[in-house]
């Protein structure tokens, strides 16, 4: 049998049609009937089996007389002699006394002689449905007006360009980016996806994201390297101060812009975006800054700055065939790396975003030289490759020596 739609409850007057706006939610339930029935059984049944179980107050006939509830619709199909389909009841009552009409519904397990099963799928908030109406048919408007060249306004094209680039977002080797990272000769680099698209639906699509504070991508650092001005746009917290840190370390970095403090770029308003870019810090500025703050914190903290080199024992004189391998530093790039075979080899330069991978695979190697200070994570990847020394310019924040490494620096 087809599919029928329509049907309105015989219960209540023509009172609720003209407030039909004032509703507020959407009960829609779904119901199996091992039978056929008719549409009005159903409704019957909704109507009769629920009268005098919620009291006077939550009465079916009484709301839709007094518009509270509006008129019960149901779609059915009817296959095989069975019934399947949805009840759909607007309700003006607030949300708890919506979901208890809901909820008595489902006490319904007969309609006539057969057996039925009703279980509320959803109440829908027909107010928010309206408003992402309101807002997208709203887009649609200004995107003409523009397009038509009837408003000039600057402020109408600012309101519109959210519109403008939403879905432009794309991938650069996982990251996520907007579409000039490449061909712009400055990047943006921020933490997280939706950091991203904040700033492309501020008109900025040269930024692209770190994805956290993990292993930063090779295939980054080589963008990053190759651009004439590199910003770092951190949030204003702890978190973002050690993603600056880590890219700092690792990458060409120019400028830091901080997000006001306890903010986050994917929340900034258009507004805060364009002051705090232009507001933007040397990198190596605000590199000094922070860490005379770091050490003004272990200081109250009780923290020496030894601690940071702790098991280190700086009297001990580095034997000929390490100090041969601090000399190897100097003729290295930034945050590149050689290891070195037993029989005295260097291999060819590796970046520092490749080292673990490059570490792990090699066969024979007793030693990683690194024009970089030294960090936990340099610690644990010759830990992880079985590598017995390690050589850095000087020791990192959170860098802790570990039994199995000796780690040797170029700077006291």
């Amino acid at each position: 049998m087809p599919k029928s739609r329509g049907g309105r409850s015989g219960g209540g007057n023509n009172s609720g049609r003209g407030k039909a706006t004032a509703m507020k939610y959407e009960i829609r339930a779904d119901i199996k009937i091992n039978g056929s029935v008719q549409r009005k059984d159903i409704i019957g049944a909704i109507m009769g089996q629920t009268e005098g179980l919620l009291g006077d107050d939550l009465e079916l006939r009484k709301l839709q007389r007094t518009a509270r509830v509006g008129h019960v619709d149901v779609e059915m199909n009817t296959s095989g002699g069975k019934v399947h389909g949805m009840i759909i009841i607007p309700s003006s009552l607030d949300n708890v006394e919506t979901a208890i009409i809901g909820s008595a519904l489902e006490t319904i397990d007969r309609i006539g002689p057969c057996n039925a099963i009703i279980k509320v799928l959803e109440i829908r908030d027909i107010r928010a449905t309206k408003r992402t109406a309101v807002v997208e048919r709203a887009k649609e408007l200004l995107l003409d007006m523009v397009n038509s060249g009837e408003s000039a306004s600057k402020t109408v094209i600012e309101e519109v360009r959210s519109v403008l680039t939403v879905g432009q977002a794309k991938a650069f080797h996982g990251l996520t980016c907007g579409p000039n990272v490449e061909s712009s000769a400055s990047l943006i680099i921020v933490e997280g996806r939706n950091d991203v698209r904040n700033l492309l639906n501020c008109g900025i699509k040269n930024a692209i994201s770190a994805d956290g504070a993990g292993d930063i991508k090779q295939e980054l650092i080589d963008l990053a390297n190759g651009k004439d001005t590199v910003i770092v746009a951190i949030d204003g917290d702890r978190g973002g101060e050690m993603l600056f840190q880590q890219l700092n370390g690792t990458m060409k970095v120019d400028f830091v812009a901080q997000a006001p403090v306890g903010q986050e770029w994917e929340l900034l308003p258009q507004k805060t975006v364009t002051v705090t870019l232009s507001k933007k810090e040397a990198a190596s500025k605000f590199a000094a800054r922070l860490e005379k703050k770091q050490k003004e914190d272990d200081v109250k903290a009780g923290v020496p700055d030894k601690d940071w080199a702790e098991g280190m024992d700086e009297s001990y004189e580095a034997p000929e065939e390490v100090k041969d391998m601090i000399a190897l530093i100097d003729g290295l790039d930034k945050n590149h790396a050689q290891l070195i075979m037993a029989d005295g080899e260097a291999s060819e330069p590796i970046a520092a975003g490749d080292l673990a991978e490059v570490a792990e695979e090699a066969d024979g190697a007793v030693a990683i030289v690194i024009n970089s200070t030294i960090n936990a994570r340099m610690v644990e990847i010759a830990s992880t490759a079985a590598i017995p020394t390690l050589v850095g310019t000087k020791a990192g924040r959170g860098f802790k020596a570990v039994d199995d490494v000796d780690v040797w620096f170029q700077k006291a």
